[in-house]
């Protein structure tokens, strides 16, 4: 009889030691390649050692570091840990050998929309299992029964610098307004006489503003079929006559919004909205917000944001009754006429939205020739995921700047796809639909891509969206907890008699 042969036995054995020594081996791996010196060594993020050091999450009151892998990756309890690492690390040395840092947006990278995708919001509750923590402020217990309540938000909507910090983490009580003691302050408002151009002073504050004559016309409202980006709530186009009126040169800066909010704003967090009295001092102004609404950008002349569109109108009341003018916001069809600038192509400016737009394969690609539009429009391809100076860029044909792109503009109009058909048989001065949900904006803004700079594309609000992450109850009347690409620019009536 022959010998039972041993080879399976062999096998067996082999094949579990090389398991044994393939699972140290990835154990090993995974420890070497997670060690924050193995991060800093490989990532091509200029600031992120630098901004991570800064954080509360290395830099604390506790000696605790928290280290990169504590935050990029799920806990190492959970099953995905070693196939998110995997694709974790593929992408990074993907983006190390085939990448031009210099090209990539940090900016925008570091916006919540972006860090959320490399980010596990696991990890943060790993660490974190006692949302409410001896010590917790006020305010900090709202925003975590929130969390815990509804479910519906993210850590990083409020905490997307505790890993890397930046100056724009700053407390929302670093929001405030400090009256000018010297230069010049302006006891009257502008007085004009006649259509013309004027220069507008806000009484009792150092701030003034330019407004442009606009004068009467008639135009084509929305976007011919054949205009390439189009979108259907951009037609039927019609008809639309004009009379005349003034718009703000630029959009409303913080300077303006500060004299205001200096001028109407009160104590503490209630906003049950209060009826405008005739006097000027019975405006109520915003409450003060939860975070800093400049983002850390700055304010000065830059575009105000993060203010709703009640916020805008309440503003234009007060901005009415200090000067003596009748201030409000443009109807939307007021808003393309001046846009326009008496031009009927895609935008006020030489270019073809096709040749722009980032949304083609082409362009993504080889690349486009963006020095024209740059020049007219801070959007996405050149903003650096922020808004600039509201008196930078080209002005268009009728001397204002920065009509498309910086930031969308709030219009008075209620939003409706469809709003246009109503005006199909021609229209003088049309204020859009009785009513609806949204409010229109227009302009695009510095995350837009080159389609929605076009002088013809629409957008509305989303009120509901741009509200979520705050916890208040009620919600604030005056202020977006979520958004950061709308502010608006004033019209002036013209009274002809």
């Amino acid at each position: 009889m022959s010998t039972p042969r041993k080879r399976p036995k062999t096998q067996f054995i082999l094949g579990l030691i090389i398991g044994i020594l393939l699972i140290i081996g990835i154990e090993w791996g995974a420890q070497v390649t997670s060690k924050d010196s193995f991060c800093d060594s490989c990532h091509i993020h200029p600031h992120a050692t630098q901004t991570w050091k800064s954080s509360p999450h290395y830099d604390n009151n506790y000696g605790v570091t928290v280290h990169c892998v504590d935050c990029h990756l799920p806990p190492k309890t959970s099953y995905r840990y070693y196939s998110e690492k995997a694709i974790t690390g593929v992408r990074d040395v993907y983006g190390k050998l085939f990448k031009d840092p210099q090209k990539l947006n940090w900016e925008e990278k570091s916006e919540v929309e972006q860090a959320i995708r490399h980010t596990y919001e696991e990890s943060c509750i790993e660490c974190h299992q006692n949302l409410f923590p001896i010590g917790l402020s006020q305010e900090g217990e709202d925003a975590h029964l929130y969390y815990d309540q509804t479910g519906n938000v993210n850590c990083l909507n409020c905490h997307v610098r505790a890993g890397h910090y930046t100056h724009a983490e700053q407390h929302a009580e670093e929001y405030k307004i400090e009256k000018k003691t010297s230069g010049i302050i302006y006891r009257y408002p502008a007085r004009v006489d006649k259509f013309e151009s004027y220069t507008e002073y806000i009484p009792g504050t150092s701030v003034k503003f330019d407004m442009i004559a606009i004068a009467a016309g008639a135009f084509k409202l929305g976007s011919p079929e054949s205009e390439p980006c189009r979108d259907d709530d951009e037609g039927p186009q019609v008809s639309v006559e004009i009379s005349p009126f003034w718009m703000a040169k630029t959009e409303l800066t913080w300077n303006e919004f500060d004299a205001f909010y200096a001028a109407t704003a009160k104590e503490g967090r209630s906003d049950t909205r209060s009826q405008l009295d005739e006097d000027v001092d019975g405006i109520t102004g915003p409450t003060p917000p939860y975070q800093n609404p400049d983002q850390g950008w700055g304010r000065a002349s830059r575009p105000a944001i993060t203010m709703t569109y009640y916020t805008a109108t309440v503003y234009c009341d007060w901005l009415s009754q200090v000067t003596g003018k009748r201030y409000r916001l443009p109807t939307e069809a007021e808003w393309e006429y001046a846009c326009r600038g008496g031009t009927e192509t895609p935008y006020f400016f030489p270019g073809d939205p096709k040749k722009y737009t980032s949304d083609r394969l082409w362009n993504k690609i080889f690349g486009v020739d963006t020095t024209t539009i740059a020049s007219y429009v801070n959007y996405d391809e050149n903003s650096l995921a922020r808004t600039v100076d509201a008196h930078s860029k080209k002005e268009n044909p009728y001397g204002l700047l920065n009509m498309a792109g910086n930031v969308w503009e709030f219009c008075s109009d209620w939003y409706a796809p469809d709003a246009y058909k109503a005006y199909a048989n021609g229209i003088k001065d049309p204020t859009g639909p009785a009513s609806s949900q949204e409010h229109v904006i227009r302009g695009g803004s510095y995350k837009s891509d080159a389609a929605e700079a076009r002088s013809a594309a629409r957008a509305a609000t989303n009120h509901d969206a741009w509200m979520v992450t705050d916890p208040q109850m009620p919600k604030s009347t005056w202020w977006y907890s979520d958004s950061k690409e709308v502010g608006f620019r004033v019209v002036c009536e013209y009274n002809e008699h």
